[in-house]
């Protein structure tokens, strides 16, 4: 049964409200609790049982930090990392260049530097060496130092790490593993084949951070000290946001912490990024996934692959405010890039049909560095599963993206096992492949076929789904300042969504070229402002501004807006619906 009764919004969506059980067990909270209704209703849809509902308001590493030796080889790789600090070694630190990368690989520099370490950072090109260790690269550090450390990468790279002969090699990643793991020291991988999965949600920062965890411990058996770890979780933080891992039990915890971290703005690269990205408030979850993210992957995307993890890691504000500079300007021509892709790719896409359990697009010549960023577009206009791959010559790299209940990470390992892909692995919801021109179409059709099976073709437009449903006048400063101590949200924890029934638009304005912001009333003393971004990107932006003083339905998120000193409530608009036409 659809909410408030709207069968098909302004955007046509449904929109679902909370379950009755859903409805009964936020109300016995609130009774038991004395928490406000709305933020009983978060906790409901989060499966957090009233007796547990205070605490989970406050989640502390102390609680939720799982023990580093529940993982295999962690105690091997801590050790081998130590002895390496102690014996004074060469220590190179081979990194992903995405935001995950880049944040583990600071990790360990910033660690290793105030040990007292100076470490060889490496990072492939996109284009020139795609994703992962390669044997040339991995040859020619292996003669210059004596321990590899491959982070956010390495668990497939069984080549090129035997390539290292005269060096020591150490994994810390967190890509779906194969059915045997490279011959080195250590892979430490909570998505081994023989891992449990209990901590499959951490991003490779998250495993780097547990790794200095385990090193800190064996350092205070040895009665030494090792660096601050605290101080480092900015970077744990956006690395886990950016990564799209879930945000649930610890990484809940590291990314809350790192938050708090990142505030104080001790570090110069992030203090320099926010500073060009024009942050003007605390920072979120949002701002990280949104503003610092895309701007640190835009390096490895289209310009120099090393440059997020330069930033990351240096210490000279000089240099940050220079690397941020340069990494905001890459940012603006990649979305450049990324808008012409996506024009050509959607047209494409909807020639070959949306409704199929895969939706994919390839061409000549679309930049590998913006083709998963296409292919989320494409599976968020489809809600189904997206592929997008360019071609250079005979080869094409793609990038893919899921939904859902559709793991298409290890679809594609599938295929790459049955000989249609050169290469090719991922997680559940991301995953990258590496395709010869002539096994294109039979390898998106088995990969539809997989996909098939685990339920992709059930798509169509997306339920909208709401926590509930509140008037403007509850809509306060401080409920909201409460519901925001359920998250962070993001991946695996969605920011609660609330309508708002029955109200008036008393103003409406054009911003910028499709945003709209307006002005809500019920009609007697309760209103607040609402801002709808890429509003007339839809028929959002036409419809209620074309209104003719029509009561509507409104649905998003509640959040704070700060100018000029004081806060005030804002609703960031997702959909709307007529009240006379539910």
């Amino acid at each position: 049964m659809s909410f408030l009764g709207v069968e098909q919004s302004l955007t046509g969506r449904r929109w679902v409200g909370p379950s009755v059980e859903l409805e009964r067990a936020s109300e016995m909270m609130a009774q038991q609790t004395s928490l406000p209704r709305a933020v009983c209703q978060v906790l409901a849809r989060r499966g957090v049982p009233a007796m547990e509902a205070k605490g989970f308001l406050a989640p502390t590493l102390k609680e939720l930090l799982p023990d580093p030796r529940g993982m295999k080889d962690m105690e091997v790789a801590a050790t081998r990392f130590l002895q390496a600090v102690q014996r004074n070694e060469r220590i190179a630190v081979f990194a992903d260049y995405d935001v995950d990368g880049g944040s583990s690989a600071a990790l360990l520099l910033v660690w290793l530097r105030q040990m007292g370490l100076q470490a060889t950072l490496y990072v492939p090109d996109r284009i020139d060496e795609g994703y992962g260790p390669n044997v040339p690269a991995m040859q020619e550090l292996a003669t210059r130092h004596d321990l590899i450390i491959c982070v956010d990468c390495g668990t497939l790279s069984h080549e090129p790490i035997a390539a290292a002969k005269d060096a020591d090699v150490i994994v810390l990643d967190h890509h779906l593993g194969g059915e045997t793991l490279p011959d080195c020291v250590a892979v430490v991988n909570p998505n081994r084949q023989d891992e449990s999965g209990d901590l499959g949600y951490l991003c490779a920062a998250g495993v780097v951070f547990l790794m200095l965890v385990e090193a800190g411990r064996q350092l205070r058996e040895a009665r030494a000290k090792g660096p601050d770890l605290m101080a480092l979780l900015d970077l744990v933080a956006l690395a886990t946001v950016a990564d799209v891992a879930p945000l649930i039990e610890a990484n809940r915890a590291l990314v809350r912490q790192g938050l708090k971290v990142m505030a104080q703005r001790h570090r110069p690269g992030l203090v320099a990024l926010s500073d060009v990205s024009r942050m003007d408030a605390a920072p979120s979850s949002y701002h990280l996934g949104f503003l610092l993210g895309p701007r640190v992957n835009a390096g490895g995307r289209i310009g120099q692959a090393d440059l997020g993890a330069r930033l990351l890691s240096t210490e000279s504000m000089v240099e940050a405010e220079a690397l941020a500079q340069r990494l905001d300007e890459l940012n603006t021509e990649r979305r450049e890039i990324e808008n012409t892709v996506r024009a050509a790719a959607l047209e494409q896409a909807e020639q070959r049909g949306l409704e199929a359990p895969l939706v994919w697009a390839a061409a000549d010549g679309w930049h590998p560095g913006v083709v998963g960023i296409v292919a989320s577009r494409l599976k968020e206009a489809a809600n189904r599963p997206a592929i997008v791959i360019g071609f250079d010559g005979d080869e094409g790299k793609g990038s893919g993206r899921s939904v859902s209940g559709v793991d298409l990470g290890a679809s594609i390992q599938r295929l790459a096992a049955e000989g249609l892909l050169v290469k090719g692995g991922g997680h559940k919801m991301a995953a990258g492949l590496t395709v010869m021109r002539d096994k294109l179409e039979p390898a998106m059709e088995r990969l539809s076929e997989l996909l098939a099976k685990q339920g992709a073709s059930q798509g169509g437009p997306a339920d909208l789904k709401l926590d509930g449903a509140l008037m403007p006048k509850a809509a306060t400063v401080d409920l909201i300042e409460q519901i925001e101590q359920a998250g962070p949200f993001g991946a695996g924890a969605p920011a609660p969504r609330f309508a708002l029934p029955g109200l008036q638009v008393r103003f409406a304005k054009r911003v910028g070229d499709s945003h709209l912001k307006l002005s809500l009333s019920d009609g007697m003393s309760g209103g607040l402002d609402a801002i709808a971004f890429g509003a007339f990107d839809g028929p959002l932006g036409e419809r209620l501004s074309n209104h003719g003083g029509a009561r509507f339905h409104f649905a998003g998120r509640l959040e704070i807006n700060t100018w000029g000193g004081r806060q005030s409530v804002q609703l960031r608009l997702e959909d709307a619906a007529d009240v006379g036409n539910d």
